[in-house]
């Protein structure tokens, strides 16, 4: 077993917790045992309708030792159900099984379940506490580690939510062996986005172990996994409720949500935030921030591993309407991450509609 502490020790701010790596379920109870503070007697396991049947039975049995009441919430899976409906059911699901503030929620799924189910946490009984159990790719390199907690709102995605930091992040990589290829695809555009913005030796060692990457190699795959956490953790630690730094991790999404919301999520997340990093990337270039080859290294690597580097069936018009209706939007501008140089993201609040419009229509077929 392997672990990584994310902490912080501002005053005002402070949160401490562990992401653990395994390989089952097994030690799940013994890492809850280690929560500081923890006085729970009731735990609710939260997961959708395609994860629950392949791993709540499972995660139950693992948390029998603890002693505690568990039940199961399970909700329609898809990313239309990331909304406000599916949170007031988990609502009345609490309410109904007599959850108090004591007790703890736990996410078990891809990032729809980690999202919705930190949100919930986050305002019942105005917050209680909850653990990350993430079974996708990109899950576990992204979105489990942070705290950001949040629900799409009718074709806003994101607009509600709220920052609570989890408990415990608790990975067992086996979970890996049943993704789907195109959730697998879509787990690997954050993990190229995270080496883009701040790690140019992983995406190095990424571009030299594809194959054993693109067949789930479980050493490769810890060690890709473990070096996005790193990144991840160290500039959550740094600026916990993005007021600064934390932007950098937006790289491909300015457009990639709005090619995301476009499509009326027919494409995964993480098979949109390649397209925009694509965008992004073609216009650090173009501004003379990274040279043709690394642009056209970021398109190679993309391809390797089946994440789509543009998108039909949209204009230019929509991509750019959508764009500047985005909740990065500060005083008129779009907050843009591009890339000084590959490893090195930079926040711009100085590019124009006209960049804007030139870097959609390179992502359109």
């Amino acid at each position: 077993m392997e672990s990584l502490i994310v902490e912080r020790k501002s005053s005002g701010m402070e949160f401490s917790y562990r992401i653990v790596w395994e390989s089952s379920f097994q030690t799940l109870a013994d890492e809850i045992r280690r929560i500081s503070g923890f006085r729970a007697k009731k735990i609710c396991v939260v997961s959708d309708s395609n994860v629950a049947p392949l791993y709540a039975g499972e995660v139950e049995k693992a948390l029998a030792p603890l002693g505690l009441t568990v039940e199961t919430y399970v909700f329609p899976a898809g990313e239309e159900h990331k909304c406000l409906d599916t949170v007031n059911g988990l609502y009345r699901f609490l309410i109904g099984h007599k959850f108090q503030r004591n007790d703890i929620l736990a996410a078990l799924g891809g990032g729809v379940a980690g999202d919705l189910t930190g949100f919930a946490a986050a305002t019942y009984l105005r917050g209680i506490d909850f653990i990350q159990i993430p079974t996708t790719l990109l899950a576990q390199v992204d979105s489990s580690v942070g705290g950001k907690t949040g629900v799409d709102f009718e074709q806003y995605k994101n607009m509600v939510g709220a920052f609570l930091q989890p408990r415990l992040v608790y990975m067992n990589m086996k979970t890996l062996k049943t993704l789907p290829q195109d959730q697998f695809a879509s787990g690997m555009g954050e993990v190229l986005k995270t080496g883009a913005i701040r790690d140019r030796n992983l995406l190095t060692w990424i571009d030299s172990h594809e194959a054993e990457i693109l067949r789930r190699d479980p050493d490769a795959l810890a060690t890709v996994i473990r070096a996005c956490c790193r990144v991840k953790a160290s500039v959550v630690e740094d600026d916990p409720k993005d007021k600064g730094l934390r932007a950098i991790l937006n790289f491909g999404h300015t457009l990639g949500h709005a090619i995301e919301k476009c499509k009326n999520f027919e494409l995964l997340h993480g098979q949109c935030v390649g397209i925009g990093s694509i965008g992004a990337s073609w216009l650090s270039m173009k501004r003379g921030m990274i040279s043709e080859e690394d642009y056209r290294w970021l398109q190679k690597l993309h391809r390797d591993f089946g994440i789509p580097t543009s998108v039909s069936g949209l204009t230019v018009d929509e991509i750019v309407r959508t764009t500047r209706s985005d909740k990065k939007m500060e005083e008129g501008h779009i907050r843009f991450i591009l890339l000084d140089g590959i490893g090195n993201a930079v926040i711009d609040s100085s590019v124009t509609d006209e960049e804007l419009r030139e870097a959609a229509s390179v992502l359109i077929k």
